[in-house]
């Protein structure tokens, strides 16, 4: 589904990724996990294309889109929600969630119409059915937090990257959202979740990479959880904790 080879990437001359290299299957749920100056979030917006890499290549469904700018990668199915959500804050819930469905993916089948795809994503969120008319702005950060995901799941993604989804939100919220991530992967959408809670990142994903100063330096293998969080040399050497 999606394919990274060798990539670099980084910010005016400041390299940040180095020859990364990782792939994401249809239907899977791949976390990246590291330690904070891993280069998580670089590698996040060099995959939607808001950070245009040095080297390597990112493919969709066999397809380069390495160059390809991050509108057109979103119409070609790769979903996004950044670290900071970037919502319009000024704007209601109702108008946020009918710009995101305007522009949905046209290839994903039959289009539905807008009040019936947002009539969807309220079925995921339902207290967003009591704020519709509600700004943004005036919302607390995990109900924020919400409204970006709902925004993504309107373009109709076939891949959702999650870039930090649990920072600063309070338990309950953050387990509101994992168990949305849990019916998302139990639908069939592949998923990358950036996530520095190692354990929150265990529950959904099926497998894991492991990002140090840039590089990918252990690959967390489907059924190997168990053993990687009960390894303690493991965890410090490569998250820090």
């Amino acid at each position: 589904m999606l394919r990274v080879e060798h990539l670099e990437a980084g910010y005016g001359d400041v390299p940040v990724l180095k020859d990364i290299s990782l792939n994401v299957a249809a239907s899977e749920t791949v976390a990246i996990i590291g330690p904070n100056g891993a280069g998580k979030s670089t590698l996040v917006a060099a995959l939607c294309g808001l950070v245009q890499p040095r080297a390597g290549r990112i493919l969709h469904r066999e397809a380069e889109v390495t160059r390809m700018p991050a509108h057109q990668r979103a119409r070609r199915g790769l979903g996004v929600v950044l670290e900071g959500r970037h919502l319009f804050g000024e704007l209601t819930l109702r108008q946020n969630l009918t710009l995101a469905a305007a522009h949905a993916r046209a290839d994903a089948g039959a289009k539905p119409k807008i009040e019936d795809a947002i009539a969807e994503v309220l079925e995921l969120f339902p207290f967003m059915r009591e704020r519709l008319n509600d700004a943004v702005e005036l919302m607390s950060g995990g109900e924020q937090q919400m409204v970006a995901l709902a925004r993504a799941l309107l373009l109709r993604p076939e891949v959702l990257m999650l870039d930090e989804p649990s920072t600063g939100l309070a338990p309950l919220v953050v387990k509101q959202i994992m168990s949305t991530i849990g019916v998302l992967r139990s639908r069939g959408m592949s998923i990358i979740l950036v996530e520095q809670n190692v354990a929150l990142a265990a529950e959904v994903a099926d497998r894991a990479y492991v990002l140090s100063v840039g590089r990918v330096v252990h690959e967390v293998a489907k059924g190997e959880w168990p053993r990687f969080l009960a390894d303690d040399s493991l965890v410090k050497a490569y998250l820090g904790g």
